[in-house]
């Protein structure tokens, strides 16, 4: 994911960098305002900091989101509620008040992100992974070979952040920050029950491969037949 960071302060950027790129987001990071408005290649989401030398963030957020429906989350040290009421007001898709953590920002892209992807892909149907499974995200069903498969409420979430990036490395910590609790801090061994009872559910539909001390990658079997994970 593409991520535009406009903050002005070096120490607070420069750590929020880090924690991103370490989270596999792609980051642009500029300082002022017009540097935001001037930014031409693509991104999935802004992180705008309302302080900025040359001019007011509102106004920033204002200007982009009359631009488009680019998701945008103000990260700012007012925590005056006048500020939060007006940057959601003009288009602002949530509001992280300084100080803040890493881990609490990647939790709020990760929930606008899930707010904002069924209203991207609202015409489509059932996505469709290989031959023979398929996710659909609106009604919360998994069918293989057309038959429903009967998924645990975490079981499918699980599945559904999975299949987000087929293919992908996700660390321990990503899936648990996604699929249980942001701040989750207890042991992982729930995440390889949960992914033992996918792998036995969809054996032969797709592989739950293990990368031992970093995480889990799904990879869909594009055939017919009977893989096994």
């Amino acid at each position: 994911m593409r991520v535009l960071l406009v903050e002005d302060d070096e120490p607070v950027a420069e750590s929020l960098r880090r924690g991103l790129v370490r989270y596999g987001f792609t980051v642009r990071w500029v300082t002022t305002g017009a540097a935001a408005l001037a930014a031409t290649e693509p991104y999935d989401l802004v992180l705008l900091d309302l302080g900025l030398p040359d001019t007011d963030g509102l106004d920033v957020c204002r200007v982009l989101r009359g631009r488009g429906d680019v998701p945008i989350i103000v990260i700012s040290a007012r925590s005056d509620e006048t500020d939060r009421v007006v940057g959601l007001e003009i288009g602002a898709d949530d509001y992280v008040s300084k100080p803040f953590g890493v881990r609490e920002v990647i939790a709020r892209i990760r929930a606008v992100m899930r707010r904002v992807r069924p209203r991207a892909h609202e015409p489509a149907g059932p996505d469709r992974y290989g031959a023979r499974l398929t996710v659909d995200r609106k009604a919360a069903r998994v069918r293989l070979d057309g038959a429903e498969v009967a998924l645990t409420p975490k079981e499918y979430d699980l599945l559904a952040f999975l299949t987000e990036e087929p293919g992908a490395l996700m660390s321990r910590e990503q899936i648990m920050e996604a699929v249980w609790d942001a701040n989750w801090f207890g042991p992982t061994k729930t995440l390889d029950v949960h992914v033992a009872a996918l792998r036995r559910k969809l054996a032969g539909a797709v592989v739950i491969e293990a990368v031992r001390g970093v995480g889990f990658r799904l990879v869909v079997d594009e055939g017919l037949g009977g893989a096994t994970a």
